[in-house]
C-alpha cells in the first residue's frame, strides 16, 4: 500500500478530530525493526498530501510545514479532506 493512502486510511479509521502520529503508519507499513527507516517517506506523504489540503501536519496544536518542522508532528484531516 502506498505510504499516502496508508496516511488517510488511518485517519478514516479515527474520529474526524483526532490526529495520527506518523510513526503509526510507518509501524504498520514497516517491519518491527525497520519502521523507523519509513519515517522520512512517511513524512514527505503527508507533506504531499498537506499540499493538496487533504491532510493537516501539526506541532503542538497548531498547523506547521512539514518540510521545515523539526521534532514529532501529528497529521490530521485537511480542509479537503474528502472521504
Amino acid at each position: 500500500m502506498e505510504l499516502g493512502r496508508a496516511i488517510v486510511e488511518k485517519l478514516a479509521q479515527r474520529a474526524p478530530e483526532s490526529t495520527i502520529c506518523p510513526s503509526e503508519v510507518a509501524r504498520d507499513m514497516g517491519t518491527p525493526e525497520g519502521w523507523r527507516d519509513l519515517m522520512p517517506a512517511v513524512r514527505e506523504a503527508a507533506r504531499r498530501l498537506a499540499a493538496e489540503g487533504t491532510v493537516e501536519v501539526t506541532q503542538k496544536g497548531e498547523v506547521v510545514d512539514v518540510e521545515h518542522a523539526r521534532g514529532p508532528i501529528r497529521i490530521r484531516r485537511g480542509p479537503g479532506w474528502a472521504r
